[in-house]
């Protein structure tokens, strides 16, 4: 053998040969570890700032002095705020993994455990794996959350929101429509989900319309009056009050149409949450579960605005999975010096992924594009650039 191969088979030999880890081994513990103590600090940042900027906007109103010589109870105003944490989170989630992602891959280069890993034989991508598996875990978890937030803490944070912006206990909700899945609808004049004075959900001023089957080209439809209407959770109906039923044939309108009493709202596949549901879709569409865009689509399959939340509902949690997929190549540019910069650009990226995703939402709930579109060509573009730039990731 020459002296040119002995020297060229010793530089080959100080190569580190590559080294595949065990899932969840002490490499891998280690990266998770730095990540949760990142995370915690991000999100107690984020949602901490957030709510700041949210009581200095509301808090001044909140603690007027009501009509009676009376100010809202400190344990209501406690309690709200209890309940509104979850939905603040819910907005900063996936710049909370981004922040936490980043900020794990800056502690290691400046304690140069990346050129010490990288030295071991292990590659980055296999050194990042914790940080996107945590990203999969997120991304289901801000859904499971929203989900578990539509049951009873929705309605909760609703009436205690009601009481601090009308300074008064008696909830009650003004002019309410609910569209029935059979095309039928019920209007509600006023809607008391929790009565001052304790006791069942009530309405008052009630009509509901629903379309009877066509027979020999009639077309008739069922109207339903009532003074008011108190909910039977045992029996799962309106019990009415003065109730009258009218059938109405639009073929034959000379006369009056007979009326029928009746005790109960027969026909309508309406309860209380539903109402509610009706009205955060008014107010506050983004805050919809799942499972309740769901039911509103089901009940209105023609409405693009419930299509895109629909989707959205779906794209937005993989933003904690993608934003981790074009920050983190950011980080590994060796050069030194450049860390606060690297930060800043990958804040710049999620920031634009924030604005496209709303621009594209916003398009999309106006019927102006297509929903499936809407919601899922921020995640296609951004998530094409993440791939190539952890494609390109130094190892």
């Amino acid at each position: 053998m020459t002296e040119k191969s002995r020297k060229k088979s010793r530089r080959g030999s100080l190569k580190p040969a590559k080294r595949s880890l065990p899932i969840g081994g002490r490499l891998d513990r280690y990266v998770l570890t730095h990540f949760v103590q990142s995370y915690l600090t991000a999100m107690l940042l984020m949602t901490g700032l957030f709510m700041v900027i949210d009581m200095a906007s509301n808090l001044d109103d909140y603690l007027e002095t009501w009509e009676d010589g009376t100010s809202v109870p400190a344990a209501v105003l406690i309690k709200f705020y209890v309940l509104n944490l979850p939905y603040l989170f819910l907005q900063v989630a996936p710049f909370v993994t981004l922040i936490a992602g980043m900020f794990t891959i800056s502690k290691m280069l400046k304690a140069r455990e990346v050129t010490a890993v990288l030295s071991a034989g292990v590659s980055a991508r296999r050194m990042l794996l914790p940080l996107f598996a945590s990203g999969v875990a997120l991304a289901a978890g801000m859904f499971l959350l929203r989900e578990a937030l539509g049951h009873g803490v929705a309605s909760a944070r609703d009436s205690l929101r009601f009481t601090l912006e009308q300074q008064s206990f008696d909830e009650r909700y003004a002019e309410l429509d609910v569209l029935e899945t059979s095309g039928g609808l019920v209007f509600m004049r006023s809607f008391y989900p929790r009565p001052a004075g304790g006791g069942p959900p009530r309405i008052e001023g009630l009509t509901a319309i629903l379309r009877s089957d066509q027979s020999r080209g009639v077309t008739r439809y069922i109207r339903t009056d009532a003074a008011a209407a108190t909910w039977d959770e045992d029996a799962r109906t309106w019990i009415l009050e003065d109730g009258k039923r009218r059938t109405i044939d639009l073929d034959q309108l000379s006369g009056a149409p007979s009326a029928q009493s009746v005790e109960t709202l027969e026909g309508y596949l309406f309860t209380p949450e539903l109402a509610l549901t009706f009205k955060r879709a008014v107010e506050a569409p983004l805050e919809l579960s799942f499972s309740e865009v769901q039911e509103l689509m089901r009940r209105d399959p023609t409405d693009t605005s419930y299509q895109t939340l629909w989707h959205y509902h779906l794209t937005f949690p993989l933003a904690n999975l993608i934003l981790l997929l074009v920050g983190i190549p950011l980080m590994f540019n060796y050069e030194r010096g450049k860390g606060s910069e690297r930060i800043a650009i990958g804040g710049l990226l999620c920031v634009f992924y924030y604005a496209a995703d709303f621009v594209f939402r916003t398009l999309g709930i106006k019927g102006q594009l297509s929903p499936l579109l809407s919601a899922w060509i921020p995640v296609l573009i951004f998530g094409a650039i993440g791939v190539m730039l952890y494609d390109s990731l130094k190892s």
